[in-house]
């Protein structure tokens, strides 16, 4: 049982008359800020998680709605960036709406989708999307947007006189994140991939020939650091607030979120006012920052949410918990979801919610082994994939680290296998991967994935194009054995 004892200063301070005194207000006013701080913290992971994206990209490539980054090679784990997927080409972009309305041209071929800067899905695109693969555009509308675009879906005249279908949407903040995916070839190649997405445009509504030119640069041998601010990476904590003043400052003001603003208000943080917390706040602000952390942290590898689990005989559990893409149940917001989710994860889609047969795709995880331990990079594990496997399109295992949820920098290629390597299939059609410091006596290299001695990791396995058995769980993955 934990103490709770460390509460008993603020049930014993003292009260003269009923009042507190002004030493008794000043404590009780600090824990009011410390802990708004933390719920602050919390409910702002998704924004905050975008920002520093956003931030790290641009950092490298450049701003402007013009510029998407691809990864060309493969994404390796030189990229930090949460659980990412090495087993698709990935370009990930950040369009801004604040001088109107945009236009995507959807190239035919991909997976993709866009959200908006509080990873709010807009809409999926391309195959899971309203052009079912086929590619079209797409008109996004800011959120203070007062104009006649204003129907979901409609057909306008194009200046040569044709009659084009623009699927339309209406944004709730200024930053959207684009993000497509699109798949290996049979011999694992990218070139054709790679292809499909250079075929992407972006430009501002009504001024296509006068937009600048395309940018693809190819990410895939660049540091880029895209992960939130991290003490025990060397950052700042105080930073994570820092982004947060800024993103509040530029953002377009939702009603819905003026609870959270109101929080906000009382560190200092308003929208069209500088931010300039004095030492006393801004001490608070960074330990709150890491109390926060181990929050998230918690609530996402050791969550308390039972939803979680996706069999009970397993230690898997969903990698999005809940079917709902933003994650609003009947009569709450499903806060503990959604914190766990964005602590290690971007990115939200019906594609990657629903249960979709044939379609979509599913992310098990896990944690730990099959004994309930923590994985630890110091011991050798064994997982076994059954026959059959429930995937359309293909599936993969990645490694990731339990620090920063980034892929496991662990010396090899990628932190990850697919159905497409050379893997060795065992005569029932099940595959064995192995994991642990060293390549384990007996073990195909080729199914080998190498840990990190004193780090945590853990394992995603994902499933494109979901079967079936996947849902009614006539399918379902080994837990990892310690050999």
């Amino acid at each position: 049982m934990i103490n709770l004892n460390y509460w008993d200063e603020l049930l014993n301070l003292e009260t003269p008359g009923y009042y507190l005194t002004d030493e008794s207000a000043a404590r009780i006013h600090a824990e009011i800020d410390f802990q708004r701080a933390c719920q602050v913290y919390l409910w702002a992971l998704p924004a905050m998680n975008l920002y520093s994206m956003r931030e790290g990209s641009e950092r490298e490539f450049g701003r402007g709605n013009h510029i998407l980054p691809i990864w060309k090679g493969r994404l390796k784990a030189t990229t930090k960036v949460t659980t990412p997927n090495s087993d698709v080409i990935y370009a990930m972009g950040y369009a801004d709406l604040k001088d109107g309305p945009i236009v995507i041209e959807v190239p035919a071929g991909i997976q993709g989708l866009l959200d908006d800067f509080w990873h709010r899905p807009i809409t999926d695109c391309g195959l899971p999307g309203p052009d079912k693969g086929q590619g079209g555009k797409y008109l996004l509308l800011p959120p203070d947007y007062e104009g006649p675009l204003s129907e979901p879906m409609w057909y306008r005249t194009e200046p040569d006189g044709t009659e084009a279908l623009y699927y339309t949407f209406r944004v709730r903040t200024y930053g959207v994140f684009v993000f497509w995916r699109a798949f290996l070839g049979e011999d694992g190649s990218t070139e054709m991939g790679v292809g499909i997405i250079e075929k992407t445009k972006i430009y501002d509504w009504g001024k296509r020939d006068e937009a600048p030119e395309m940018q693809f640069p190819d990410a895939t041998d660049v540091e880029v650091q895209m992960l939130i601010p991290n003490v025990t990476r060397g950052d700042e904590p105080f930073r994570y607030f820092e982004n947060l003043a800024n993103f509040i400052n530029y953002e377009y003001v939702d009603p819905a979120e003026y609870d959270m603003r109101g929080m906000l208000r009382t560190m200092g943080i308003v929208k069209g006012q500088p931010f300039a917390p004095d030492k006393h706040m801004k001490d608070i602000l960074s330990k709150a920052s890491l109390v926060a952390y181990n929050m998230s942290r918690a609530n996402r590898y050791a969550t308390r949410i039972k939803e979680a689990q996706i069999w009970p005989d397993r230690q898997f559990e969903q990698g999005f918990i809940g079917e709902s893409m933003d994650f609003v149940e009947d009569t709450y917001n499903n806060l503990d979801a959604r914190a766990a989710f964005f602590h290690f994860a971007y990115s939200s889609s019906e594609a990657m919610v629903k249960h979709l047969v044939n379609a979509g795709a599913k992310y098990p995880l896990t944690f730990r082994d099959a004994d309930g331990n923590f994985l630890m990079g110091d011991y050798s594990y064994k997982m076994n994939v059954p026959a059959d496997q429930p995937a359309v399109l293909f599936w993969s295992v990645a490694i990731y680290s339990a620090f920063d949820a980034a892929g496991l920098d662990n010396g090899q290629k990628f932190p990850s296998l697919n159905s497409l390597d050379d893997l060795v299939v065992n005569e029932d059609g099940s595959v064995d991967f192995y994991f642990g410091p060293e390549l384990p006596e007996g073990a195909p290299a080729s199914n080998y994935l190498r840990t990190i001695p004193g780090e945590g990791f853990f394992i995603i396995l994902r499933l494109y194009g979901t079967k079936r058995a996947y849902y009614e769980g006539t399918w379902k993955p080994g837990d990892l054995e310690k050999i």
